[in-house]
């Protein structure tokens, strides 16, 4: 490192998300640039339930002096989330008026919130759209990070794309954040960590030249009311589940925890989808399965490009 930073009050970093998407990652690159430019650095983070989806969070407070590792409700500078939902379970803890929101627009669902098993029936999650949070925010980006991620090869390094436009709020220079991630990622994952890292950056780039791209896309979750007929016999047209069979370790757990019992193990030990037409695409497995093997496509274009893999 060549310089320290002047930083004279505490710079407070909420990094909220769930089990499993590099939350502790993120907060552990962030509180490392912080030591090595000296500063003190408090970090706190709860992440109970994390395997099976559960809320993880970190508090990362740098500064010349810092007392506590908690920011309190409504001092946090930057609030990072990795998932849409938590990032509304935590907005009211920026500051008001200054707080900066990177949030990507992926939606977790937990299984509890599936309310309704009928076909096509909608999850009891916050329906809330970035122009609607980005509105009541100074400073605010809504991003596909995760699609991103998928795109580069690795839908996990959607965590580093949010890191890179967390890189643009604050005042580290570029080379000591890839240094230090290089550090720290698994080693044979390096360089798409950095691809990812540097794709966020970019993005931050190009929000800063067109702000009206502040909002990139929110998936699509639901089908258009109407679409279907009232028992939703067409359905099946527009959900696909695709497992691959190389990545299935055989733990049972999407066979368990589906509601409509449409999965088993085959022979090989391997999850199969042996009643697509009771599926009602109410991704349970997909959320559950610890070795991301499944994905649920859920509206008519999705649907198709699965079917034509």
């Amino acid at each position: 490192m060549d310089k320290k930073i002047e930083q004279k009050d505490p710079v407070n970093v909420l990094i909220v998300g769930v089990g499993g998407q590099g939350v502790i990652m993120v907060s552990k690159v962030l509180a490392t640039i912080c030591q090595e430019y000296g500063y003190q650095v408090k970090q706190s983070e709860v992440h109970g339930m994390s395997k099976r989806g559960g809320s993880v969070f970190s508090h990362v407070r740098f500064g010349k002096q810092v007392f506590s590792p908690t920011i309190p409700k409504g001092s946090v500078d930057v609030l990072l989330a990795l998932e849409w939902a938590e990032a509304l379970r935590w907005i009211n803890h920026l500051k008001p008026g200054k707080g900066t929101f990177i949030s990507d627009t992926q939606h977790i669902v937990p299984p509890f919130a599936c309310l309704n098993r009928k076909r096509g029936a909608e999850a009891g999650y916050s329906r809330e759209t970035p122009d609607h949070i980005l509105s009541r925010i100074k400073d605010g980006f809504a991003l596909d990070a995760t699609g991103m991620a998928r795109e580069l090869g690795n839908e996990k390094t959607a965590n580093m794309i949010l890191l890179g436009l967390l890189s643009m709020a604050l005042e580290f220079p570029e080379h000591d954040w890839r240094h230090v991630i290089s550090r720290l990622v698994p080693p044979k994952t390096v360089d798409i960590n950095l691809r990812a890292f540097d794709q966020g950056r970019e993005w931050a780039g190009v929000v800063h030249e067109n702000p009206d791209l502040a909002a990139r896309h929110m998936p699509a979750e639901k089908l258009a009311p109407g679409v279907l007929g009232p028992d939703h016999d067409e359905l099946s047209d527009f959900v696909r589940l695709v497992i691959n069979l190389d990545w299935c370790k055989s733990c049972d757990i999407c066979v368990k925890m589906c509601p409509e019992r449409c999965l088993k193990l085959d022979v090989r030990l391997k999850a199969v989808l042996t009643e697509p037409d009771r599926c009602t695409g109410c991704r349970i497995c997909e959320w559950l399965c610890p070795d991301l093997a499944i994905t649920v496509y859920r509206t008519p274009e999705a649907a198709q490009a699965a079917a034509n893999v």
